[in-house]
Formats: C-alpha cells, sequence, structure tokens
C-alpha cells in the first residue's frame, strides 16, 4: 500500500514536472552570435556598391545600409535582448535545485564514566567516526506547489561496547510537498511575472520598430538633403559658366571698343558672386553627405573612407502625383503604428501587474505534508559476550529503509494573516497608478499619430501645389531669359537684364528643387505617419528583433 501510494506521488510530481515546463526559452537559444561573441560584427554589404571607386547607392540601399549598420538602430536592438534575458530571469522561481552534502567527523575524547564503555580509567578513550551525505531535489511549479524529495545516509563506528550495531548504517528517505490555498495560489499568480516579461519583450519590439519607422523616415530626409545639395550645386554652377560667358563676351566687346570700361564691372561682379554661390553649394553638399555617410556606417570600414558617395535617384515625380484621403490615412496610422501597439502591451502589462497585486493581499494559507522512511543496518553483537552475532551493512539499511516498515507522517495547514499588509497595499496602488500613467500614454499617443498623420497630409497637399507652381515658374523664366538674351543681341537691352534672368532662373531652378524633394518628403511623411515605411524592411525588422 505503501509502495503504491509513493509511487503515484511520483507520477504525480512527473505529471507536475511537464505541465509546468513553462516555456522553451532558454539561454543558448536567446543567445545572438553577435552577443556572444564580444565582438562588433562587419558586413561587406557597402562593399558590393562600389562603383569606379565610388559608393553608388540607392535610396532604398541607403536604408538597408542604415538598417544593418547604424550604431543607433544597433543599440537600441540591445534593448530587446535586455528584454530576453529579464523574460529568461522570470522563470527561476520554477528551476528545480539539487543539494548534495558530505561530512566526515573523527572525534577522540578521555572518558570519565563507564558507562562511555571503554573503561574504568581516565586514561581510555572515547574513539568515534561518522559520516554522512545528503541529496536533496526541490521544485516549485507553475500552480503554486512545491515538492521536495531527499535521501540522507550516515555510517557510524565507535569503541564504546555498548553500541550492539558497530558500524551502524542509518538511512532516510523524505518527500514533502506545499501548496498555498489562497496568496500565491494557482497559475495565473505564480505566471504572472513570467506574462509581464514576454509582454515586455513584445513591447521592447515595438518600440524598437517605432525607432526603425522613424530611422527610415530621418535616412530618407538625409538621402534627398544630399540629392537637393548635389542638385543645388549644378544649378550653381550652370550660372556660373553663364556668367563668364557674358564676361567674356563683354571683355571681347571691350576690346573692341564697343562696350565702355565701366560697363564690364557688371558682369565681372557677377562672376564672383555666383563663385562665391558655388563655393557655399559645395560645402552644403559636403555636409549633406557626411550626414549621410554617417547614418548608413561608410566609414567603419576604413577602406571606404575616402571613397566619395554617388546618389542614383533623381527628386523629380514619376507618373501621376499621390492623392491621400485624411480619414482613411489615420485609420491606417492607429491601426499599424508600432506605438500603439506598443501602449496596448504597456496596458495588459498594468492588467497583469494589479491582478498579482490584488492576489498578494490575501492571507496566506498553506497546506504541506511529509513522508518520512527510515532504515538502519550494520554489524550486530551480543551486548554480555561481545560476540558478533549476525553481519549487515548498508545494504541492509536500504532494504529496511524501502521496506517502508518505519514510516512517519506529518501534515500542517498554516494560515499567515497580516492585520495591515501595506506592503502589499502600495504593490497595488502603484500598478493603479501606472495603469493610469499609461492609459494618457496611449492617449498622448494616439493624438500625437493623428496630428503627424493631420501634418504629412497638409505637407503633401502643399508639396502638390508647389511643385505645380515651381514647375510653371521655371517654364516662364526661361522663356524670359531667352526673350531677354534676344533682346540683348539685337542691342534693345543692356547686359544688366541677361544677368538679372540669369540670376531669376537660377532661383526658379533651385525652388523647383525644393519642390521636388518637399514632395519626396511629404510622401516619407505620409508613409512614416501610417508606419507603412516599415512595410518593405519587415524581413530584416523581424531579423533584428528575433
Amino acid at each position: 500500500m505503501i509502495q503504491r501510494a509513493l509511487g503515484l506521488f511520483l507520477v504525480a510530481c512527473c505529471a507536475l514536472f511537464s505541465a509546468s515546463a513553462q516555456s522553451s526559452e532558454s539561454y543558448r537559444g536567446m543567445l545572438t552570435a553577435r552577443v556572444r561573441s564580444g565582438k562588433l560584427p562587419t558586413s561587406d554589404r557597402i562593399k558590393s556598391y562600389m562603383q569606379d571607386g565610388k559608393i553608388r547607392i540607392s535610396l532604398r540601399d541607403a536604408i538597408l545600409l542604415t538598417l544593418e549598420a547604424n550604431s543607433n538602430i544597433q543599440i537600441e536592438e540591445t534593448q530587446i535582448e535586455a528584454s530576453k534575458f529579464a523574460l529568461l530571469g522570470s522563470f527561476a522561481p520554477f528551476d528545480p535545485l539539487l543539494t548534495s552534502n558530505f561530512t566526515v567527523a573523527r572525534t577522540s575524547t578521555p572518558t570519565s564514566s563507564q558507562l562511555q564503555g571503554v573503561g574504568q580509567t581516565s586514561s581510555s578513550t572515547l574513539n568515534s567516526l561518522s559520516q554522512s551525505a545528503l541529496i536533496n531535489y526541490a521544485q516549485m511549479f507553475s500552480t503554486g506547489t512545491s515538492i521536495s524529495a531527499g535521501l540522507t545516509g550516515s555510517r557510524s563506528s565507535t569503541n564504546s561496547g555498548f553500541y550492539f550495531l558497530n558500524p551502524n548504517y542509518a538511512t532516510g528517505l523524505s518527500l514533502g510537498f506545499s501548496q498555498p490555498l489562497l496568496r500565491n495560489f494557482g497559475r495565473s499568480a505564480n505566471l504572472a511575472q513570467i506574462r509581464i516579461a514576454r509582454r515586455a519583450l513584445t513591447e521592447s519590439r515595438s518600440v524598437f520598430a517605432a525607432e526603425v519607422n522613424d530611422t527610415i523616415q530621418q535616412v530618407i530626409g538625409v538621402y534627398w538633403s544630399a540629392v537637393q545639395a548635389r542638385g543645388a550645386l549644378e544649378v550653381q554652377q550652370r550660372t556660373l559658366k553663364l556668367a563668364e560667358t557674358s564676361y567674356n563676351r563683354d571683355k571681347r566687346s571691350l576690346e573692341l571698343g564697343a562696350l565702355p570700361p565701366l560697363d564690364i564691372s557688371r558682369s565681372e561682379s557677377e562672376v564672383a558672386a555666383r563663385r562665391v554661390e558655388q563655393i557655399q553649394a559645395q560645402y552644403a553638399l559636403l555636409q549633406a553627405e557626411e550626414a549621410l555617410r554617417l547614418m548608413i556606417g561608410a566609414d567603419q570600414d576604413p577602406q571606404l573612407k575616402s571613397a566619395d558617395l554617388e546618389l542614383t535617384e533623381n527628386a523629380q515625380p514619376t507618373g501621376e502625383v499621390e492623392n491621400v484621403d485624411f480619414d482613411q490615412t489615420l485609420s491606417t496610422a492607429l491601426s499599424s503604428r508600432p506605438e500603439i501597439a506598443a501602449a496596448k502591451e504597456a496596458l495588459a502589462i498594468d492588467q497583469t501587474t494589479i491582478g498579482y497585486a490584488r492576489n498578494q493581499l490575501k492571507p496566506a494559507l498553506n497546506l504541506s505534508g511529509q513522508y518520512l522512511s527510515n532504515g538502519i543496518g550494520g554489524n550486530q553483537y551480543d551486548l554480555v559476550t561481545g560476540q558478533l552475532t549476525s553481519q549487515g551493512g548498508l545494504g541492509s539499511s536500504f532494504s529496511q529503509l524501502f521496506g517502508f516498515g518505519y514510516p512517519s507522517y506529518q501534515g500542517s495547514l498554516t494560515l499567515n494573516f497580516p492585520v495591515r499588509n501595506r506592503a502589499a497595499q502600495a504593490q497595488l496602488g502603484n500598478a493603479q497608478v501606472n495603469r493610469t500613467r499609461d492609459l494618457y500614454s496611449s492617449r498622448q499617443a494616439e493624438e500625437v499619430i493623428t496630428r503627424q498623420v493631420r501634418d504629412a497630409v497638409n505637407q503633401l497637399n502643399t508639396a502638390k501645389l508647389s511643385l505645380a507652381a515651381a514647375n510653371t515658374s521655371l517654364d516662364l523664366w526661361k522663356k524670359s531669359l531667352a526673350a531677354d538674351q534676344r533682346k540683348f543681341e539685337l542691342g534693345a537691352e543692356t547686359n544688366f537684364f541677361v544677368l538679372d534672368a540669369q540670376n531669376r532662373l537660377a532661383q526658379a531652378e533651385l525652388a523647383q528643387l525644393q519642390a521636388e524633394v518637399s514632395y519626396q518628403l511629404a510622401l516619407a511623411a505620409i508613409r512614416h505617419a501610417t508606419g507603412d515605411l516599415l512595410t518593405p524592411y519587415q524581413m530584416q525588422l523581424e531579423a533584428a528583433s528575433k
């Protein structure tokens, strides 16, 4: 009967262990090769864009390089790594614990009584040798049940004549359990920290996605700024060439006596002014390219630090300009933005925390039980004659132990009823405060997204109008320059009008370039506001936040 009960107890423990295999998460499974190596990874992707000594990249290439090599992205990604190991740590209460101990003690003491069994003189010595071993297994399960199983064994020998088992072997088997019935009862309370850690990991992934969404918009802005700076330099180079052409023509006219000496100063000063503008445009392009190099990590490879950038994109829109509806765009944004997902996870964490805090307010009522079995064995002596009557040892002790002939049982029900539980009350109060704060944060996130969508829609509408006006202005100034040039050749106007028309045309070209870039940035703002910037790069994002 006892053997059957013991077998049922062990089977139940195994079933609980299987049921409480809370997760497949493990240290090796969570540890990435990059974190394990302790070194920064190197990427050869950027070298694949090298052509004729230049880094030739499109906008998509710049985004991919940023996602792979940008230091700020990698720093943000480590928050996911930290959250993964926080999840791993939340399983600690359910880790099984195996303890063992081995002790040896030898003692020698002088005797003061014949009852010590070693003689009747003070010169007699009582010697004893004891050896003991212990092994114990303990574990808690998701239901709150804690079990323990221990096996002990000891060997004692002495020169005293009063021990009829010498040496004697004592063994013991203990099986115990403890089950909370109120506080910390059930899976809901005991798995709360794991659920919180899992949601925190999901939240960190959403936060990382939001950071990537912002970074992609940032690299798009930097890329188009470099394109605009390059276009502005090309405009300044053309206007400088036109001014130099006018100056050379006036110089020949002066040499032929067809132009007064004072009139050439106008075209000469215009050349100087446009040369200054070209130098400023070159510096602006250099600054814009340096910002882009930082974003894509171009300077991480020493071999590429001197390589120039060549941008393949043109800001001029292709096809029909896009039209967006505010209500539809806002609906997409509120359902797709990772900030909304992060806010939902934060509120779910708050609800779990509040439920756990309420559980901690309950009294602690614990049911525990223990079963003990004992065995003893050794060489048995007749205390009268001192003769060995039977031999025994550790085997006989274990045979007696697992014969369960000497059992002990114990059960207890313990109630711990705190009159005032201020610590648990404070924990519950803090959890409710955090929920209130996160509710406001969730509403704030929706308000910010709504504002971003509205601004992006207005930005796109303005960009479309500006682009149409800039195209019209550029076309008119081209015609105006052609007319002034023709009048100057016929002698109807001075060179002043030609130079002024050239400046106006350059300003119109810069305005058109600005309008084209603004249109591209407005499209990016729309996709950022809706979260669509992440869609083409979902594979890279999932790989980074795995």
